[in-house]
């Protein structure tokens, strides 16, 4: 049996290796692309921070407001297709009872990471699915109704707002977490979600749950690297990959050797002798 000492040090050792793989992961290569791509690798970030800015002065006057809760509020009493059809805007609606600069700050992360850790077309997909995740699963809790081990849900729960960009932020983070195997983040991220839930458990906690979940089961599954591509991987088999690998040259036909013998020919009139080539006949 090996020694509590040793077992220490094994344990010590472990945990080293992975917050330097993490320090990796999540702050070294970003800076790196950031180097590299310049302010284009922060695209979404800014577009996400300049949408919830613009929305949240929209909504600070009566007919803006009610502008916003028509271009991009959510909630579960919704038709479906009306619900679908605001939900991207919604990723920028802020929750007007929440301070709108802690939001942004956290938004502008996320998407940044995101966007220079992923990609910019998996991120979109991430922030879309885990968002919508929260909002179809609702949906099925009001549809339960109240018990079923708390599962369900009061119908007058469908009255009220959907998280908006948190669940997307949450979403982004979770998945980047499980890619990059990032413990440290993930607790930060799950963990708190976990723990909101259950010290203040409204509509908000149950979307954030649900919202890390698919990311876990997203990050799993790119993990597992399935055979059909997933859609975030179109982009850059269409655009990306096909065009950086080079043609296979074809193959370029040798000619067969030609053997070549020599034959004394006598020559006429009294000339010497000369000697003539001529192929040789394949046999």
């Amino acid at each position: 049996m090996e020694r509590p000492r040793d077992l220490l040090a094994r344990a010590a050792l472990f945990a080293g290796r992975t917050l330097r793989d993490e320090w990796h992961g999540i702050v070294v290569d970003p800076v790196r692309q950031l180097v590299r791509r310049g302010l284009s690798g922060l695209v979404l970030a800014f577009v996400a921070a300049f949408g919830v800015i613009f929305f949240h002065a929209l909504a600070q006057r009566p007919a803006g407001e009610v502008a916003v809760r028509l271009l991009g509020g959510v909630t579960a009493d919704l038709p479906l297709w009306l619900a679908l059809l605001r939900t991207p805007v919604s990723l920028y609606v802020p929750a007007l009872d929440l301070p709108v600069w802690a939001g942004i700050t956290q938004l502008f992360l996320a998407f940044a990471l995101a966007e220079l850790v992923l990609g910019r077309a998996r991120t979109l997909v991430v922030s879309y699915a885990t968002t919508l995740a929260g909002t179809l699963t609702v949906r099925v809790m009001l549809a339960i109704g109240p018990g079923w081990w708390g599962l369900g849900l009061p119908p007058e729960i469908g009255q009220v707002l959907d998280t908006g960009p948190s669940a997307a932020v949450v979403g982004l983070f979770t998945y980047i977490a499980v890619v990059r195997r990032a413990p440290v983040v993930f607790v930060l991220t799950g963990g708190s979600m976990v723990w909101e839930s259950i010290a203040v458990p409204n509509l908000a906690g149950r979307e954030h749950l649900i919202a890390v979940s698919a990311a876990i089961v997203l990050g799993l599954l790119h993990g597992h690297r399935p055979r059909r591509p997933l859609p975030w991987d179109l982009p850059s088999r269409l655009f990306g990959r096909a065009a950086s690998v080079p043609a296979t040259p074809m193959p370029v036909p040798v000619p067969a050797p030609v053997s070549v013998s020599v034959r004394p020919v006598a020559a006429r009139g009294g000339d010497q002798a000369r000697a003539l080539t001529r192929p040789a006949r394949e046999s």
